[in-house]
């Protein structure tokens, strides 16, 4: 008679913390988005770079040559997939500050003496903290791309929109709190993320295809994540979306649209199970 009961209390106390570690994770959460709307300046200047980038640099090339682009595709519609991309990843990139400055402020060290169920609560928070902020800022750029007439991806193809960026994002959220732990200081995050985010976004094929670049240039876009993020993106704004299609002609063979959402999405699972052992020393 009292395995029953056992079973049962088992299965309650397991209801329960499960309940208890969803509230954990909003509050965290809730709690970024104050900081976020108490100072909202972050948010607008990541939503108004990239739409000064799309209308600049849409207009700056609007005359660009006809063969310079695979179908006859304007630059702008090119344009808008790299920096939908592109401001995601920036956003992810920058996921561990607020971590880093918890840390800094011994803020962090309150929360890990305090009775959480999970300190794991504190990634997830942050991860969709990000996670939102990103998908907010992308879709104000396919808006604006909307509304400068680049044309707009449709129901599936902005599912495949969403997916793509939700791969990214957590492969470099997880990246960006890797190093929120392993870097002294805050100064040392900021560094890393300057030198990384010109860099990654010229090497890709964000601003011009792979077709038009050196051979060299051509090889590390061709093996650049935001490559593999961007192209199936492309592929959606092209017209009707066949993931079975070549979406990426790179210099070691062609790529579909799914072969680069596998590339993406085991991406991701590497770098948390990378991070994973760094966290729980660092969480213990």
């Amino acid at each position: 008679m009292t395995s029953p009961i056992t079973a049962s209390q088992q299965s309650s106390d397991q209801l329960n913390r499960n309940s208890e570690r969803i509230q954990e994770i909003l509050a965290m959460t809730k709690r970024l988005f104050i900081q976020l709307f108490r100072r909202p300046s972050t948010l607008i200047a990541g939503i108004l770079q990239p739409l000064i980038w799309l209308v600049l640099f849409g207009a700056l090339f609007s005359n660009a040559p006809a063969g310079l682009l695979p179908g006859g595709m304007s630059y702008g519609r090119f344009l808008g997939a790299g920096l939908i991309v592109f401001t995601a990843f920036s956003g992810a990139l920058n996921a561990g500050l607020p971590v880093m400055f918890d840390r800094e402020f011994g803020f962090l060290n309150r929360l890990l003496v305090a009775p959480l169920v999970s300190r794991s609560s504190i990634v997830f928070a942050s991860v969709i903290y990000i996670t939102s902020i990103s998908l907010v800022q992308s879709i104000a750029i396919m808006m604006m791309a909307f509304l400068l007439g680049y044309g707009w991806p449709g129901l599936i193809g902005m599912l495949l929109v969403l997916l793509t960026l939700l791969l990214l994002v957590f492969a470099v959220t997880a990246l960006s709190l890797g190093m929120a732990f392993a870097l002294p200081g805050h100064i040392e995050l900021i560094a890393v993320i300057f030198v990384a985010n010109l860099p990654l976004l010229f090497a890709s094929t964000a601003l011009a295809p792979i077709s038009f670049m050196p051979g060299w240039l051509g090889w590390l876009a061709a093996i650049n994540p935001l490559t593999f993020a961007i192209e199936p993106i492309r592929a959606a704004y092209a017209g009707p979306l066949n993931l079975n299609s070549v979406v990426l002609h790179a210099p070691y063979g062609e790529v579909t649209g799914i072969q680069c959402l596998l590339i993406l999405t085991a991406l991701s699972i590497a770098l948390f199970v990378l991070i994973r052992p760094l966290l729980n020393r660092k969480l213990a």
